[in-house]
């Protein structure tokens, strides 16, 4: 139950079903991807840490004051935080234990069909990808690709839903054209998983 509240929180922030949440999660991320733009991680981590710790202080004082001169007992003003649930349970450890397995051996499974093409096809397709991927790092640096990743991230999912048919239209056009060209070179170049079964038989 805990997992379906996560998902539906991280869905009503990039699609911006509350503005004023959306518009925090992205700023504060932006901010923070920034600053490790800037400063190392060691420094980006001290330096926000110091600054909720400062803000947590401040706070306790000023309802430690405040409870004084109201002649009031309140309480810990984080006593609902204190007493939150925030250990994680063995059965969920194991879940996402089982869950990053699974997706490591797919992704060795995948590698290792390409890098030894099991199916040239596809093999070449990563080559290609692999080349263009040397241009994006020739322009941009990991933070960058991550900052561009995160606002992507809360501009993309809204503006594919704002405008769902028409993309969902050229993408179907642009899957079939692959899917086209794909078949011709294919049919060219009879290599791969169809000339191994042909082997077999």
């Amino acid at each position: 139950m805990g997992s379906d509240s996560a998902d539906v929180t991280l869905e009503s922030l990039i699609y911006w079903r509350n503005a004023a949440r959306s518009g925090a999660a992205l700023g504060a991320g932006l901010a923070l991807l920034v600053a490790l733009a800037c400063c190392s991680v060691v420094s980006v981590l001290a330096y926000v840490s110091l600054l909720a710790l400062s803000a947590a202080v401040a706070f306790r004082l000023y309802k430690n004051v405040l409870q004084a001169v109201q002649k009031t007992n309140d309480g810990h003003p984080f006593k609902w935080l204190l007493e939150a649930e925030v250990s994680v349970s063995a059965e969920r450890a194991q879940a996402l234990a089982a869950a990053a397995t699974a997706h490591l051996n797919a992704a060795l499974y995948e590698l290792r069909r390409l890098f030894l093409v099991e199916d040239l096809v596809d093999s070449l397709k990563f080559g290609v990808l692999l080349w263009c991927l040397t241009y994006v790092g020739a322009c941009f640096n990991g933070i960058t690709l991550i900052i561009l990743g995160w606002i992507a991230l809360f501009t993309l999912p809204k503006a594919y839903e704002m405008n769902k048919a028409q993309v969902d239209a050229n993408l179907e056009l642009a899957r079939a054209k692959i899917n086209e060209i794909t078949a011709k070179v294919r049919a060219a170049v009879p290599l791969g998983r169809r000339a191994e079964g042909d082997k077999d038989k």
